[in-house]
């Protein structure tokens, strides 16, 4: 039997799951690592411990599995934490910035005022933000005792979560990147898939530190033997939203998925054109298999997804699970005029604004513990709503279903709530770790487990669709939510 080993590299944990051809996981093991927060709005990782953790859970999932050698390996990541390294002792050079981190909003905000924003969105679909890779990586080297000139030196090495994994999986022997992670760095020029000198020019960055970029399903090397006892080829990456965008098997221009997790990524397939964003949605690199052309996405971040469901069992305390948000939320047929805009880190697209901050608004004597939790659930719902909005509107389609994953799409409300908002079928996979079945499948591409992307069709299974209910006070309510969005965006100034 041919296996593959998926590790999904995520912000808080490591996983590694074994699957068998059809994608049937046949063993997981997980582990938290920490998390470092040395001043307000930074967030660190040690790369250190994410590379233990990751070699600590592989090493579980392959022994528990009993399917013996595994035959191939995909890797999925967090997205756009950037790494240094040491070339000749593959020790990190600095903390790992995660992509939560904020320390370099000013630099983004000096190339706004400049105007470079125009500029480098046509190069790399995205906007000036400190979430991409390139500002953290600037001050990384800035930061580093002769950051530059090592690194211009060949000393140092740098890279997204899948570099740094690749680099230690393969003994130092290979420093590659995917398409798609390099297209969230704020590097890479995503008409040419290469990196870009004037955005290198720009950040200030030697070419030298950064990666090759390779496609997300093809061969990156083996890792080292004696890590598995074995040699085992690496042919597949991408970063998590690609890999679920993948995983959900929306390979065809006007599929779309949204997961459901600490924050809410929602990304529309449109093919080997990409789509530029009049919405302020982010045009991405999808994937690209083998030697076929790039393949894009329009994309659009929620930053409060199931992390303001958390708020309410550690903030507020009103739960004691996450889970209960359902049962607590079903006591009543409405939110009673509740309306919870959970911009609690800023509001993300379609509105990019860091200043907003959250609001609960439309509060009575008669306001309860259920009414404010139906209200977070249906807080997801119109950030989605909104997001699916400008999805139409950028792409020109008419898009009538959602493909939904992540932890929160457990939800049967919640998915309902989404159905009945947006006026569109949601359909919840029979899976919902789309991410790492999407590494599994790239991988197993890449290795020749199947031939295209017609083979895995058979893989992927629904578990229900969630058909849009007609609600006669579904615009009143987009409406009021919109300006209850509003409310959010002056509180900052108030």
């Amino acid at each position: 039997m041919r296996t593959i080993l998926a590790i999904d590299q995520g912000t808080t944990s490591s996983r590694a799951i074994v699957y068998d051809e059809r994608c049937r996981a046949l063993a997981s093991s997980q582990r938290e690592f920490p998390q470092y927060f040395p001043r307000p709005a930074w967030v660190e990782h040690d790369a250190g411990e994410i590379w233990r953790s990751v070699e600590d859970t592989a090493r579980a999932a392959i022994a528990s599995s009993g399917a013996g050698k595994v035959s191939a390996i995909g890797i999925t990541n967090q997205r756009e934490t950037i790494a240094v390294w040491d070339r000749r002792t593959g020790a990190p050079a600095a903390p790992a910035i995660v992509w939560q981190d904020r320390r370099v909003s000013p630099l983004m905000d000096q190339l706004r005022a400049a105007g470079r924003e125009p500029f480098i969105q046509q190069k790399t679909g995205l906007l000036l933000d400190p979430y991409f890779s390139a500002g953290k990586l600037s001050w990384l080297l800035d930061n580093i005792p002769d950051g530059r000139a090592r690194a211009a030196a060949g000393e140092l090495a740098a890279g997204t979560m899948d570099s740094w994994l690749i680099y230690k999986l393969t003994g130092g022997r290979v420093h590659l990147t995917d398409v798609s992670n390099a297209s969230r760095t704020m590097l890479m020029n995503i008409h040419t898939g290469g990196w870009d000198d004037e955005l290198l020019s720009l950040f200030n960055i030697p070419r030298a530190i950064l990666p090759g970029i390779a496609p997300s399903s093809g061969f990156f090397g083996e890792t080292d033997p004696a890590l598995f006892g074995a040699a085992i080829p690496i042919t597949g990456a991408a970063g998590d939203q690609q890999a679920a965008l993948f995983g959900q098997l929306c390979s065809r221009p006007g599929l779309i998925k949204c997961t459901y997790g600490t924050g809410c990524f929602m990304l529309l397939f449109t093919g080997p054109e990409p789509v530029a964003s009049t919405n302020r949605l982010l045009t991405t690199v999808a994937w690209q298999l083998g030697g076929g052309p790039l393949q894009y996405a329009l994309e659009g971040s929620v930053f409060m997804g199931g992390a303001a469901i958390q708020w309410l069992r550690d903030g507020l305390k009103i739960i004691r699970s996450a889970p209960e948000v359902n049962q607590l939320a079903a006591q009543v047929a409405d939110t009673g005029g509740v309306y919870l805009v959970p911009a609690f880190t800023g509001l993300g697209a379609p509105h990019w604004d860091s200043t907003a901050r959250a609001a609960l608004l439309g509060m009575t004597r008669g306001t309860t513990g259920a009414h404010i939790a139906r209200a977070t659930l249906e807080g997801i719902a119109f950030q989605v709503t909104d997001l699916l909005r400008a999805m139409r509107k950028d792409s020109g389609r008419r898009i009538i279903t959602l493909r939904a994953d992540g932890g929160a799409c457990a939800s049967d409300l919640l998915m309902q709530l989404q159905a009945d908002l947006a006026g569109v079928a949601v359909e919840r996979p029979k899976n919902l770790e789309t991410t790492a079945i999407g590494a599994a499948m790239l991988a197993g591409l890449g290795a020749g487990f199947w031939r295209n992307t017609g083979e895995l069709a058979s893989i992927r299974e629904t578990e229900r669709v969630f058909r849009p209910a007609a609600a006669a006070d579904s615009k009143e309510r987009l409406r009021l939510w919109r300006a209850a969005v509003k409310r959010a965006k002056s509180l900052e100034g108030a």
